[in-house]
């Protein structure tokens, strides 16, 4: 049964997979600007060396004849091309610098995950009292911050006011280096976790299955952690598995203001410069990291609940 809900989510992702490489790439080669005169800088080059060099790197094609060689080295030789400013493919670029973002990610996430599950179980089991209302007070104030904001204001803060932290990021950060960067990443998360959190438990606190459990005498414990956790996590674990992929791209805010050199960082510089082979590429990984994750949290789906179960 399982074995056969596997087969059937992989299939499907080919077709979304295909959709969504051939709408980035659609969209990436439409931007303004020639990535083969970027090259050059200010000194320019003559038409004749401009011409030679798209005809090496494949861009004086058509654009259907690119995506179909791009595809094809890809799924035959996983080669997602090449960087056009200094020729190094993009697996290398993306070796150097998915290790920094997933050090940041993964900081964030625990941040997320750690206070906004908190926060939102402490709103839940209070709903309608003091600390409920705090907790939503707080909560609506950090979604209504935008993430470059937050940013700016915990760099010039900490970093250039109280001189706790460096206003930039080494090349080989410390964890202790991505904290503020990783709060900065994770509070619009960790505001969206606590909410959804404390309306899931506030609403099964009101079900059937709960009266019953509490008029069997179960102790509180019991009854909380395992009868109201694990059904109220269903909708948050959803969430959660859809953010990890967010994490990863969305990291391009945040690594720009503190000068991070991670996925984001390459993306948003390969934007800058017009080097649409590594955006595509890049985010093409983003989207195979997103499409597994969000196969795993399906069946993580049948761990939390029992009753699930995959025709």
């Amino acid at each position: 049964m399982m074995g056969r809900y596997v087969v059937r989510r992989l299939l499907q992702m080919i077709p979304v997979f295909l959709g969504t490489t051939l709408l980035i790439f659609l969209m990436v080669h439409s931007l303004p600007g020639d990535p083969v005169l970027a090259m050059f800088g200010d000194k320019g080059a003559d038409p004749a060396t401009l011409a030679a060099k798209r005809h090496e790197l494949g861009l004086d094609k058509p654009l259907w004849q690119q995506y179909f060689f791009y595809m094809r080295d890809m799924l035959l030789h996983l080669d997602f091309g090449t960087q056009i400013r200094n020729g190094l493919p993009v697996t290398d670029v993306l070796g150097d610098a998915f290790p920094i973002t997933l050090q940041l990610a993964t900081l964030a996430f625990a941040i997320e995950l750690v206070f906004g599950i908190t926060l939102g179980v402490i709103g839940g089991l209070r709903a309608g009292r003091l600390a409920d209302n705090a907790i939503l007070i707080f909560t609506l104030l950090i979604i209504s911050i935008p993430v470059f904001v937050l940013g700016f204001i915990i760099k010039m803060v900490f970093a250039f006011n109280l001189g706790w932290i460096q206003p930039n990021v080494s090349t080989e950060p410390q964890w202790g280096e991505l904290l503020a960067p990783a709060i900065v990443l994770g509070c619009l998360s960790l505001a969206y976790v606590a909410r959804l959190t404390r309306t899931s438990m506030a609403e099964n606190l009101r079900a059937d299955y709960m009266r019953t459990a509490v008029a069997k005498g179960l102790p509180r414990r019991r009854v909380i952690g395992v009868h109201l956790m694990r059904n109220s996590m269903i909708p948050v674990i959803t969430f959660l598995g859809t953010d990890i992929g967010a994490l990863m791209g969305g990291a391009i805010v945040t690594e720009s203001i503190f000068n991070i050199k991670g996925v984001g960082g390459v993306i948003a510089e390969s934007i800058s410069r017009r080097e649409g082979s590594t955006l595509v590429g890049l985010v093409t990984i983003l989207v195979i990291v997103y499409l597994v994750t969000s196969l795993l949290i399906d069946l993580l789906y049948a761990v939390l609940d029992p009753r699930i179960r995959y025709a």
